[in-house]
């Protein structure tokens, strides 16, 4: 492929943004490719080349980019105004909509951000019990406020905290490795009266894809329980992907609080806490605990909300299902055939080949992982025109868009990058 403008571009904007992104996650060697629009499943870059995409802004355009209904809802909206001041019928329509598909949802704050919906979300568990401590899962990513900004997979590079992070900003966060019943249940009665929240991803997407044992969730959610401690699920990606009402619906368990991402907003910048009236009521102004955003509810990210749950019916779903189904069938041919000990891990539309040959189960098994050869298999599939996360600790994610032919166009350049190696 041809990537001159790419490379201009990157060599310019290395001088006007810090390693030439916005987001390290987006920085990969010797440059990233520059987008110039995308459409259903593709990609298109600013040399002409296309992409069958799969990281899908990482996760939130599962209705396929630039949905023809979100597209034609939205821009009568922006024909109407894109920031109010005060709030909006339509407000109260999104909230009834996660009210009505997420089991734990009475009530909704709208947020700006994924990071700002569980930054509140800790806030509200915190100022409800009274404690200070919570207790997050190794490898988790739970956006980049510093109360969670511990080991928190590829969003930090798995570094175990970030310069500019007060030790004092983390001293109340507690780090277990996800699927590990007997290290929750040791730190629980280590610290019972401490601890205001869990909070999960409940499939963990930013070391890969790593599903919950079985049980695992279940236990969580009795401990919890029983210790009055608030169980917070982070739905920033699994919620209204894996299933019409996210992974709390997918997996029978009910959290307590649950918050999610730019799914709700069809696309567009946004997050959500949801949870019962007696803990949202919480929040001001009907409560004592601060949450606030000027954004907050912005019409076009409330419109591309109901314009995307239009969308998303339940054979949305179906049809998700299937093709992750026949993803991971046809990489698992592939790996049979060329004798390759690796991994497949995925739910549904999420999907991630980890390049080890040990089970994959948390944060520390993904570490075993063959960095390097991972690399080398992501530079493959781009030039074969597959574009999935550089990252070994990211997730190749589904959209309604994706086709058979893609799907097929897909096992093809990947058998090419496993022979490659």
């Amino acid at each position: 492929m041809n990537n001159d403008i790419s490379k201009k571009l990157y060599e310019e904007s290395v001088n006007y943004l810090p390693g030439g992104v916005n987001s390290p996650v987006r920085a990969y060697k010797p440059y990233p490719f520059f987008a110039t629009k995308a459409k259903d499943s593709k990609l298109y870059d600013v040399d002409g080349n296309e992409y069958i995409d799969y990281c899908l802004g990482y996760g939130p355009i599962i209705f396929g980019h630039a949905n023809d209904d979100i597209v034609a809802d939205s821009i009568e909206q922006l024909k109407l105004g894109t920031d109010y001041g005060v709030p909006s019928e339509k407000e109260l329509l999104l909230a009834k909509e996660v009210v009505k598909r997420v089991p734990c949802a009475e009530m909704v704050r709208f947020t700006n951000s994924g990071t700002e919906a569980t930054m509140s979300a800790i806030r509200l568990a915190r100022g409800v019990t009274g404690r200070k401590k919570i207790i997050k899962f190794e490898g988790a990513y739970h956006g980049a406020h510093d109360a969670v900004l511990v080991k928190s997979g590829s969003g930090a590079a798995g570094q175990p905290d970030s310069p500019g992070v007060p030790e004092e900003a983390t001293r109340n966060t507690i780090l277990v490795p996800y699927n590990d019943v007997d290290a929750l249940k040791a730190t629980i009665e280590d610290h019972k009266d401490e601890i205001a929240c869990v909070i999960v991803e409940p499939v963990m997407g930013n070391i890969g894809c790593v599903p919950p044992k079985d049980g695992y969730l279940q236990f969580m959610r009795e401990i919890t329980e029983e210790n009055d401690i608030i169980l917070i699920f982070d739905e920033v990606i699994t919620g209204f992907r894996l299933s019409y009402g996210g992974a709390q619906e997918y997996f029978g368990i009910t959290p307590d609080l649950a918050t999610f991402g730019k799914i709700v907003g069809g696309g567009f910048p946004i997050g959500a806490i949801a949870g019962p009236v007696e803990l949202m009521s919480q929040f001001t102004p009907s409560g004592k605990i601060y949450q606030a955003g000027t954004f907050s509810g912005n019409p076009m990210s409330i419109n591309g909300g109901l314009s995307a749950f239009k969308v998303l019916d339940k054979d949305a779903y179906k049809q998700l299902g299937n093709t992750g189904d026949y993803l991971r069938s046809g990489i698992a041919d592939i790996l049979d055939r060329l004798d390759f000990n690796y991994q497949i891990n995925g739910v549904e539309s999420m999907t991630q080949v980890y390049f080890t040959d040990k089970e994959v189960y948390d944060y520390e098994t993904a570490q075993t992982s063959d960095l390097e050869g991972f690399l080398k298999y992501f530079h493959t599939l781009l030039e074969n025109g597959v574009f999935v996360a550089p990252s070994q600790y990211e997730c190749a994610f589904l959209s309604i868009k994706h086709t058979k032919e893609d799907i097929d166009n897909t096992l093809a350049a990947i058998e090419v990058a496993l022979k490659n190696l």
